[in-house]
């Protein structure tokens, strides 16, 4: 099969698809790769990298024109023009974007594999762990930053001084973002405090990831209570491939204090925070009722070469996985299943459609 690798053209966007190891291993499996030139740049990977390991430097529509593009953000409006009837295996997040995407799709008989809904043999999610743990970890970072008084913030430093905590961090949410989240806050020092759905889980995660972390049980009123003094909230809310539920509203906002800062790394999947909305690279925060938002919506990006290196391990068998099959075995595979969120000018993923309002598209 040929395999198309354009460049990332979203704000600011440094990662790569695949990498001149990935070109190499599918290329010794009997596929052929066109990469877009410089695509690799922004990772730290040569145009020369990715000849030597068989790949060929083509344009940007030479990239586009195979069986299989694969990328690591949805299709932008300038990339529309060409969509045709291949695959494209990327991060879509089609619930949380305008449904012009999925109505592009749609139209050009795209087949839309989404590597958030790609679930593994036992139901987990092994393309979104890595880069939800590369948002996690960023979410405290930035929020530190924002904190600071020369960025509008209230002044307050996440951090033990001289043994004494500062600052007060809530994470929405207790999975792979909200884990790596709450690592960062705790091992900065200040008081953390996460909010899950499951007391057995919790109980889980406290005993062997967070000991330091205090757990309680989401809720309108726990979450109100602990955000009227709270320095951080981070939004790490997910719904498999639905849009994100709304679960800190306009008045909990208007509630904390002046300088506060929020995180709203569910913002791909719409934001779990109703004064939420997207964000870039470029012009990362706004302020509303005093509070910091930052809501970009492609986090990992920010950190390329880890984000590509580790998006790679996770990518790589299902790349090859989909490209030795027929398009019409990509239905039969219970697990890249889940990852089709379009098909022959079909929604495919209900989540996706109920998100749209699109249900009169959808085909189960």
């Amino acid at each position: 099969m040929k395999i198309g690798v354009p460049k990332e053209v979203k704000d600011q966007e440094g990662r790569v698809a695949i990498t001149p190891t990935g070109v190499q291993y599918l290329f010794q499996n009997g596929h052929s790769l066109v990469v877009e030139q410089d695509a690799g740049l922004g990772s730290g990977f040569t145009n020369e990298q990715y000849q030597q390991a068989g790949a060929q430097i083509v344009s940007t529509a030479e990239a586009w024109a195979v069986d299989l593009v694969v990328k690591v953000k949805e299709p932008m409006p300038s990339e529309y023009q060409y969509l045709d009837r291949q695959r494209v295996f990327t991060f879509f997040h089609l619930a949380g974007v305008t449904p012009s995407l999925t109505e592009e799709l749609l139209k050009k008989g795209t087949t839309a594999i989404a590597y958030e809904t790609l679930e593994d043999e036992h139901g987990r999610l092994p393309i979104l762990a890595p880069m939800s743990a590369v948002a996690g970890n960023m979410a405290t970072l930035m929020g530190s930053y924002y904190l600071a008084r020369f960025n509008h913030g209230k002044g307050t430093q996440l951090g033990k001084v001289l043994g004494k905590r500062h600052g007060k961090v809530v994470v929405i949410g207790d999975g792979v973002v909200g884990q790596h989240a709450a690592q960062v806050a705790c091992g900065m020092g200040a008081e953390v405090f996460v909010a899950g759905i499951d007391p057995d889980f919790m109980h889980k995660i406290k005993s062997t990831v967070l000991p330091d972390a205090t757990f309680f049980l989401s809720s309108p009123d726990a979450i109100g209570q602990h955000l009227v003094d709270t320095d951080l909230v981070v939004g790490a809310i997910l719904c498999r491939g639905a849009h994100a539920a709304k679960v800190v509203s306009e008045v909990m906002i208007k509630s904390m204090e002046a300088g506060s800062v929020v995180v709203d790394v569910s913002i791909d999947q719409g934001g779990c925070i109703e004064t939420s909305r997207p964000t870039t690279h470029s012009d990362p925060v706004f302020i509303k009722h005093g509070v910091v938002h930052y809501c970009v919506t492609n986090m990992p990006g920010a950190y390329p070469r880890t984000s590509t290196l580790a998006l790679m391990d996770a990518t790589l068998p299902y790349i090859l996985k989909i490209a030795n099959i027929d398009k019409e075995a990509l239905m039969r595979d219970k697990g890249l299943l889940k990852a089709v969120n379009v098909f022959d000018g079909k929604i495919t993923c209900l989540a996706v459609a109920e998100a749209l309002g699109m249900l009169d598209k959808y085909q189960g």
